[in-house]
């Protein structure tokens, strides 16, 4: 029995004493008619250790909230979202949270909606479920005359539950599934060695390298929210669940596939750093079930209830904001250029380099000489902020021209840099990423011929901003790492052209219409990719731009 830091009030320890309970049977019996628990001791041993809890008042220290993604919803919130529910006119007969926590939305919902007849809370932590335990017996001893659902509390990994046994109890009647599930990633939680994950499995289905460099990586309450949307979505009722905002844009494209029976989709955007102190973009998401399905959402400020925008599908096209996308739809295509990504290495101790004294100074702090074969200089992020740039702060050694080409030669006529490398080897033999796996020592990604392209139009994967920044050479050519966007041209007067129409106001507002600024990367080759140039004059035939 896991009591951990566990509130117990005045009130119930005084129920506890005064009941004087002498058997465990009788207990679960008396708590079962107070509180409308099943089962408030699950196990006989339980209400032995209760009983010598209350005699020694044991506490023990916290655990890792991180771990389990753990941002519990303050009562505050969890009652203004009931009211708002309430104030759809929903009322809700099974209530269903599948990761409970200390469950204040549970009792906010005792409060709200007096139709409810059963609830079913899950929840990993046991001493969350005992101090939800608790305040339900509190709130009822104080409240004797309130709704008295029947309730079934569950100590288990949600996903590892079986939600057969709920869904045999709903029997058609009004279903509401609410929560506030885990804000992190299944990467988050690998790298904490956590047990607190499904079972391993590409859930999207990312293909090729895209699964191994981040599109593989998911969010678990995306994970929880689809897996509800899957199962329930058939039944009467609705969902409010509390998510990020990448998992609502993620779930609204999604759904044109996923053909969910679901509508009146809305996302009511909270101020997560004021109600959980976490520096992430989050919103209620809701919907409701059995219904014809829809393919956007209306967006909403949570506090004034006044709508922003809406976002979803459009003529098959995905967009931020609807109203805006429909104004410029007709810039919506293929891009006629490939839009590639810079150089990925993964070993920036190493291979990022400061000119200096005549040589090279690493992030380690050693300087040296290497020859200049293979020294280019490389453009990040933060670089691109000025509308052309012939000049770089870093540099970088570009060990291939192409991706899995031997590496062998820079050990036979570079003796300088074969040195620098070797004296290192130890730090690429540490990239843990697996696309390294069986390729030539030394060996980065996102290289190619486009790469060394003289004149290049690159934009910052990183931030928010849509400005498109002019690259030349200034006696070799500049390179760009793996967090910006490029298009590579021969001619200076080709790379201008091309920079003017991607930052005139148009294309700009077209780009806002369909971009999500509070996605972790906003800027992305999807969304680069959609540029059509449609009705720009624009000539590509072989390998020839023409722009009039």
């Amino acid at each position: 029995m896991n009591l951990d830091c566990v509130h117990i009030g005045f009130e119930v320890i005084s129920f506890f004493e005064k009941e004087n309970f002498s058997s465990f049977k009788m207990a679960n019996t008396i708590l079962n008619e107070q509180t409308g628990v099943v089962d408030f001791f699950e196990k006989e041993n339980d209400f032995v250790d209760f009983q010598q809890t209350l005699k020694i008042n044991q506490h023990i220290a916290a655990e890792n909230r991180v771990e389990y993604g753990d941002f519990q919803t303050n009562t505050q919130l969890t009652e203004q979202i009931c009211t708002l529910l309430k104030n759809k006119n929903i009322n809700p007969k099974i209530l269903l949270e599948p990761t409970c926590g200390k469950g204040n939305f549970i009792l906010s919902a005792i409060k709200t909606f007096p139709s409810l007849q059963q609830i079913f809370g899950i929840e990993i932590q046991e001493k969350y479920l005992w101090q939800l335990k608790f305040e339900l017996l509190e709130y009822f001893l104080q409240n004797p005359t309130a709704n008295k659902p029947q309730i079934h509390l569950y100590h288990c990994n949600v996903f590892d539950f079986d939600f057969k046994q709920v869904k045999n109890r709903i029997k058609n009647h009004e279903l509401l599934v609410i929560g506030n599930p885990p804000w992190v990633t299944n990467a988050t939680l690998s790298t904490l060695n956590s047990t607190n994950l499904p079972e391993k499995s590409n859930f999207k289905n990312a293909k090729g390298i895209d699964a191994i460099t981040g599109k593989g990586n998911f969010d678990i309450g995306e994970f929880i929210s689809l897996k509800m949307l899957e199962l329930f979505s058939k039944e009467n009722g609705h969902f409010a669940f509390l998510i990020k905002n990448s998992v609502i844009k993620n779930i609204v494209f999604e759904q044109k596939k996923n053909n969910y029976p679901i509508a009146e989709i809305e996302k009511h955007t909270i101020n997560a750093k004021k109600e959980f102190n976490a520096a992430v973009d989050a919103s209620l998401f809701f919907c409701k079930f059995n219904t014809t399905p829809e393919f956007t959402a209306k967006e909403f400020d949570f506090y004034s209830s006044k709508q922003s925008v809406s976002l979803g599908w459009v003529n098959n096209k995905f967009a931020s904001d609807i109203e805006k996308y429909k104004k410029y739809q007709h810039l919506d295509g293929v891009c006629p250029f490939e839009w590639r990504q810079g150089i990925k290495h993964d070993c920036a101790k190493i291979m990022e380099l400061e000119r200096i004294n005549g040589g090279f100074r690493n992030a380690l702090g050693e300087e040296f000489e290497l020859e200049e074969d293979l020294v280019y200089g490389i453009l990040k992020s933060s670089d691109l902020k000025e509308d052309t740039i012939d000049r770089s702060r870093k540099y970088t050694i570009v060990t291939q021209k192409k991706i899995g080409e031997e590496t062998s030669q820079i050990l036979e006529r570079l003796p300088k840099t074969r040195d620098y490398l070797l004296r290192h080897k130890e730090h690429f033999l540490n990239r843990k990423s697996s696309i390294y796996n069986g390729k030539p020592m030394f060996s980065i990604f996102g290289v190619g011929d486009y790469s060394f392209k003289p004149y290049k139009v690159a934009i910052s994967g990183l931030y928010k901003q849509t400005k498109f920044t002019l690259i030349k050479p200034n006696g070799t050519v500049l390179l760009l790492d793996d967090t910006c966007y490029f298009i590579g041209f021969d001619t200076f007067e080709e790379a201008q052209k091309i920079q003017n129409l991607l930052n005139q106001p148009e294309t700009q507002e077209f780009i806002e219409s369909f971009m999500f600024t509070d996605s972790k990367r906003a800027i992305t080759k999807d969304l680069l990719m959609r540029i059509g140039f449609k009705n720009r004059h624009i000539t590509l035939k072989n390998n020839q731009l023409t722009v009039w």
